[in-house]
Formats: structure tokens, sequence, C-alpha cells
């Protein structure tokens, strides 16, 4: 991909990753008596991004959208617990990835959506000094399995959608 092309699309997704931020962070809670369990939708973009472009790209999508949404939305204290679990999540992502073709991005999604709790979870234990969070782990992971298996499954049907039409070419395979 020529480097004017990949940054174009990469601003395209990023641009877009924050909107579905943005327009996330105005839902209420799905669950109002379990807070902090979001569709994280905005993720779509990093798997996506990471499926057609690279891993370079898609971390900087991660970051960019983790800042940036925090400003925008007035969430900078949550700045922090989205860096972490955003950063464990991704380096799930990376280590997995190779091991998950486009038909299994569901399930390699609810694995990373699992991780950014953790991630939250140890920074919240770091903060506060008590380990007491931890009993909000369960909860977390299951709202994550769900979540992340949703929206993997999202990533999925656009990429199978997209590449039907011949609008993007196929890439070779991830599995060894």
């Amino acid at each position: 991909m020529k480097s004017t092309r990949r940054l174009a699309l990469l601003a395209a997704l990023t641009a877009a990753s924050l909107c579905v931020f943005v327009l996330e962070a105005q839902i209420p809670p799905l669950i109002p008596a379990v807070p902090g369990i979001k569709l994280g939708l905005a993720n779509v973009f990093t798997l996506f991004t990471l499926q057609v472009i690279d891993a370079p790209a898609a971390f900087a999508l991660l970051l960019v959208r983790v800042l940036l949404g925090a400003f925008v939305t007035g969430q900078v204290s949550a700045l922090g617990y989205s860096l972490c679990g955003g950063l464990l999540s991704f380096c799930v992502l990376l280590l997995l990835h190779r091991f998950f073709g486009e038909k299994q991005l569901w399930a390699l999604s609810a694995i990373c959506a699992a991780a950014h709790n953790i991630g939250q979870i140890l920074l919240a234990v770091f903060i506060l000094g008590s380990r007491a969070v931890f009993w909000y782990l369960p909860v977390l992971l299951v709202s994550a399995l769900i979540t992340g298996s949703f929206t993997g499954l999202a990533c999925q049907l656009v990429l199978s959608r997209l590449r039907a039409s011949k609008f993007m070419r196929e890439k070779k395979s991830n599995r060894r």
C-alpha cells in the first residue's frame, strides 16, 4: 500500500473510530446497576486496521482514539483506565492475531476485551491499594466476552462483505 493511501486510510479510520467512541459515550449504561460496561464499538476500527493495514497503524489509531476521546468526551479522569486496558488488550491482540483467521475475529476480540478489563482492574488495584476491586472482575469478564464477541463479529462481517464486493483484495491467512 502506498504511503499516501495508507496515511489517508488510517486518518479516515481514526476519525471514524473517534466519532463512534464519542457517540457511544453518550449512550446511557447498558446495565445501570453495573457501571463501566460498554459495547466498545470503536474497537472494531482497531481490529479492522490491524487486518487491513498493519500493527503500527492499529496501535496509532488506538492511542489517538483513547487520548482524543478522553478530552473530547470530558472523561479525562478515565484516561488512565482506558490506556491501561487498551495497551494490555493490544499486547494480547499482537500475541494472538496470527493464530486466528478472519472467521475467528469474534473470538480474538472477546479475548482482547477480557484483557482490556483485566488491565483496568489492575490499575484500579494499584490506585486504590486494595485487592477488593477483583470482586468486580467476573462481572466485567462476562460482559467482555459478550461485547467483545459482538465487536469482533462486526469487524468480521465488514471485512467479509468488503472482500466479497471486491472492494478489498483477499489477505494472506494469519494462521500458520
